[in-house]
């Protein structure tokens, strides 16, 4: 039986609707896979009149109350159909079935006609059987007491040999695509698709059918024989199915490489015969004029699970093939239409792709990026975007770098004339990327003039990497000094404390540029309106360094005091506690303004302050001066030493901001995919030194602490995904709510609403990417350990693979809970972002109270139930210290956010809290009391539960106690 209240309100599409464009930022048409073409031609007789009336009936309602009185009509109508003595036809079922489907579609609850839905699968009609198996893909949960009888049907249909029939079993497998349909399907589907009888249509259902099996539940795909067989499908001559083949290919080998590396040689030889033959050849799967679209960027995709072939016949073929992708780029166009364009270009920058990926051919990757330097100038938004998107990772190839030097002009162009904001995003990342000690200054320079004008989304970005640029390209310290400066006067708010950090530890340690630095913050501090950032760097290089511009009248010591003091009343406190740390400092310093920095310290505005911290810093320096001699002074208050060297955390935030593995390499010594080492001039000096923090540009004389080669870690780029440590940080947020965020990275937030009936639930699951960049290969999957899963059934419908930048999608988790449990399942989310495959496991908030049904009950009953349930074993009893304030209105919220009833005037003492409920699962249900009996003075809880069940109140105990 199906719950009304959980039923799925969306179709899941077929398996072959899973092929679409190529890339949806190459905006390729996606006509190339269709279901395969095995549906019977329809007589005139199959037509459903009675449908036909009953939808134009709905259309035609002047009111919603008038659309559903005649919904309600037709129901009553179509159930006494169902319950009356004369048995129906086929054709009277499907009419009906289809009704119910066109009722449910517009929203409304479904709770029969089941039954009749799965007897349509046994007919030899293909219209009946199709409508049994579409109203089954839409509304029956894959915990329904039918499934059996469905998983029945379905494995007559797939023994039946009956290619039609088989294509729709395995499109209702695919589409529902539940780990229950994996368990019993994924060991059946791979010998129909290998078999030496299947018809190539169903083969491509086949094919599609297991690649969405291994996406939701991989661990019950069996890497059989099968794998070894599945890879010939490549030479296959239906190319549907060595489409659908390259798709379900690609999959397996991210994961089993090993398995599936003779799939290179056989994608080679495929792709060299698209490329090389004539549209008329392949005149099927031929889109305006380009042959083949689909299968040759799948083909290319799965190349790029493996490193350039080492065989060399096979690697001068794919040389040959990726250079006859060029050539026809170069090519005028065959038809003006833009589907052309797209397929064509869709070819081109997944073999752009290729090229980057293997980074072994110098003459390929010129070549690539030239052909990418003529997209720059293109009319269409969309290729540039995505030429400066691959020119990115060009730039970080040592045989690449300086051709993409050559476009700078361009590239600062496009900076400054583009009205996409996201394109301007990828030309500030271009320029970081070329960046090199040959244009530092041009590049900083122009980033610097930009950032004036520049969105507000993208400034504290372009911040970051102008101050990284700046100090590991800076051969001139007072050009880096500048730099700053000019960095924190143009876009202040957005320098964040790293970045005048830095600058301060690098004045720190380098003497030669000190009395340069104060010179310049001095007459920068004399604007009439400083960012708070300017102030703080120059109350402490003032502080520090303010004797070495002191014999200059215009900056004298009354005068450096008198400036940093008119801007303080306009700082924050943290910025007021460091200036006076400059004043006690000037009084070691200058002797001569001890009398006029002792009376600020001593005013009432100081003495006085309501903040204690600087109070305390204004009595303690107050005192210091006054009783310290001239030598304790010149001791305590001495300069600052060196810092030690480490690594820059300004390229730690840029990482963690721009997300693992989005991040442009800039450093002199790039890598290729290979590990080896780069480029240019200084390749053989960087094959010879050690590995370097970037801070080496400025040469700071410091030793390298043990932590300076860390840096080397954020600079790589490594594909393999982390180990996803389980994040419970907010879980027991949600003991006493059902909706908020679970989880939140740089990346990703996961937001969720959650609604439960008796025993079961369900789990509306919100992703949303924060970035700008495109999640890709994105899926999730629910694990729970082994006696979890007896207790609680999780089924959770697919969510897209793609995830747009800023966009949001919606995941459903239906859930049954079966006995009561301890445990809580995990969702796994694993997404390529930037190249780098993520991640992240999430411990989903589903405990037991969750399945609470609020019970009222008066008082006698209260003390009656109380006094049965008064077992030792059935009572928990726990004394816990308030972590948080004592408050009655809160406490109550929580109670009836934990599921219970919360009953008045029941207890004796009015300060307790009384409630009860019932915890359902499927197989029995267990009543709950409990009392919670605060104690303000001592802000202290003793919190009692009584259950039927022992496991159970410990359960509850241990949740509840948690939430005050």
């Amino acid at each position: 039986m199906v719950s009304r209240a959980l039923l799925p309100v969306t179709i899941q599409t077929a398996p072959g609707a899973e092929h679409r464009a190529p890339s949806t930022e190459h905006r390729a048409p996606s006509t190339e896979h269709r279901a395969p073409s095995t549906m019977p031609a329809v007589s005139k007789g199959d037509g459903m009149r009675g449908l036909a009336v009953f939808i134009s009936d709905i259309r035609n309602c002047k009111s919603k109350e008038a659309e559903v009185k005649r919904i309600n009509k037709e129901l009553a109508n179509i159930r006494s159909k169902f319950k009356g003595d004369k048995a129906l036809d086929g054709y009277s079922k499907k009419k009906y079935v289809c009704k119910l489907l066109f009722i449910f579609l517009l929203g409304h609850d479904i709770d029969f006609g089941h039954m009749e839905a799965v007897n349509l699968l046994s007919s030899n009609k293909y219209t009946e059987k199709q409508i049994g198996y579409l109203f089954i893909s839409v509304l029956v949960n894959s915990n329904s007491d039918l499934i059996r009888l469905i998983n029945n049907g379905i494995k007559n249909d797939l023994s039946s040999r009956n290619p039609t029939f088989m294509n729709l079993a395995l499109h209702c497998i695919a589409n529902v695509g539940s780990r229950e349909m994996a368990e019993t399907f994924a060991a059946e589907v791979p010998g129909v698709l290998v078999a030496g009888d299947t018809m190539d249509s169903v083969k491509q259902s086949a094919a599609l059918c297991l690649l969405r099996l291994y996406r939701t539940s991989p661990d019950l795909v069996p890497m059989g024989e099968w794998a070894a067989r599945v890879v010939h499908l490549l030479n296959d001559q239906h190319l549907g199915v060595v489409t659908a083949a390259a798709s379900l290919i690609t999959s397996l080998a991210q994961k089993s490489p090993e398995e599936f590396r003779t799939s290179v040689s056989l994608a080679v030889a495929r792709l060299s015969r698209i490329v090389t033959s004539a549209s008329i050849d392949l005149q099927d799967y031929t889109y305006y004029f380009v042959a083949a679209p689909w299968l040759s960027v799948k083909l290319l995709r799965l190349l790029q699970c493996y490193p350039p072939p080492e065989d060399a016949a096979l690697r001068s073929r794919l040389t040959e093939c990726l250079e006859t992708i060029l050539n026809k780029a170069q090519e005028p166009p065959k038809s003006k239409k833009v589907q052309h364009s797209n397929a064509k270009n869709a070819v081109l920058f997944e073999a752009i792709s290729l090229i980057i990926h293997h980074d072994s051919e110098p003459t390929l990757l010129v070549r690539a990026c030239n052909q990418l330097g003529q997209f720059l100038l293109h009319r269409e938004t969309n290729l540039r975007y995505l030429a400066l998107e691959s020119m990115c990772t060009l730039a970080s190839s040592e045989f690449s770098h300086e051709t993409v030097k050559t476009h700078i002009e361009t590239v600062i162009n496009a900076l400054k004339t583009e009205r996409d904001v996201s394109v301007r995003q990828r030309a500030v990342d271009l320029l970081y990327a070329m960046c090199d000690r040959s244009n530092a200054k041009q590049i900083v320079a122009e980033m610097l003039s930009y950032l004036e004008t520049a969105d507000y989304s993208i400034r504290e970005e372009i911040v970051l990497k102008v101050a990284i640029l700046a100090e590991k390209y800076a051969v001139d310290y007072t050009w880096y000094v500048d730099t700053i400066l000019n960095l924190i006067r143009i876009a202040g708010d957005y320098v964040s404390e790293e970045v005048w950090y830095r600058v301060i530890q690098i004045v720190i340690n380098r003497d030669d540029v000190q009395g340069y630095a104060a010179k310049t913050v001095f007459e920068a501090l004399q604007a009439p309106a400083c960012h708070e950032n300017l102030v703080k760097v120059g109350g402490y290089i003032l502080g520090e360094f303010g004797n070495l511009i002191a014999g200059d009248s215009r900056s004298s010591p009354l005068v450096q005091f008198n400036l940093l003091h008119s801007k303080f009343h306009l700082c924050s406190v943290p910025t007021r506690a460091l200036l006076l740390s400059a004043y006690i400092k000037f009084i070691n310093l200058f002797p001569e303004v001890k009398t006029t920095i002792q009376g600020v310290l001593r005013s009432d505005s100081q003495l006085r302050n309501a903040d204690v911290e600087l109070q305390q810093r204004a009595v303690e320096y107050l005192r210091l001066s006054c009783i310290a001699s001239t030598d304790i002074l010149a001791t305590v208050l001495e300069e600052m030493p060196p810092f030690p060297e480490r690594e820059s955390s300004i390229l730690a935030k840029l990482k963690k901001k721009k997300g693992p593995g989005n991040l442009p390499g800039i450093d002199d010594v790039r890598r290729n995919v290979n590990g080896s080492a780069e480029h240019g001039q200084n390749a053989e000096e960087a094959k010879k030194a050690p590995a370097q923090p970037f801070t080496d540009g400025l040469s700071l004389n410091s030793s390298s602490s043990p932590g300076a080669n860390l840096l080397v870690d954020v600079f790589s780029d490594n594909s393999a995904p982390p180990t996803a440590e389980v994040s419970e940080e907010n879980f027991h947020r949600f003991v006493c709510k059902n909706n908020g965020v679970i989880f939140e990275n740089q990346l990703l937030q996961l937001g969720l609403k959650s609604e439960y009936r008796q025993n079961l639930g369900r789990i509306y699951i919100f992703y949303g990417n924060k970035t700008s960049t495109q999640f890709l290969s994105f899926s999730s999957a629910v694990n729970s350990p082994d006696l979890l899963k007896t207790q609680l059934i999780v089924h959770a419908k697919a969510v897209d693979p793609v995830i747009e930048g800023g966009a949001q999608v919606q995941q459903i988790l239906n859930i049954e809970c079966v006995s009561d449990f301890t445990e809580a399942p995990v969702l796994n989310i694993q997404f390529r972002y930037g190249g780098a495959l993520q991640n992240i496991a999430v411990k989903l908030p589903v405990m037991l109270n969750k399945f609470f049904q609020p019970t009222e009950m008066a008082s006698e009953d209260f003390f009656q139930r109380w006094k049965q349930l008064g077992a030792p074993q059935q009572e928990v009893q726990k004394i816990f210290k308030a972590k948080h304030p004592m408050d009655t209105e809160v406490t109550k919220a929580k109670i009836l956010g934990f599921g219970v009833a919360l009953l008045d005037r029941v207890d004796p003492n009015p300060a307790n809290f009384v409630g009860a409920g019932v915890i359902h699962t499927k197989n029995v249900q267990v009543g709950c009391l409990l009392r919670l009996e605060p104690n303000t003075q001592a802000q202290m809880y003793r919190l009692t539960l009584r259950t039927s069940r022992d496991s159970v109140s410990q359960r509850l105990c241990d949740l509840l106690s948690e939430q005050f």
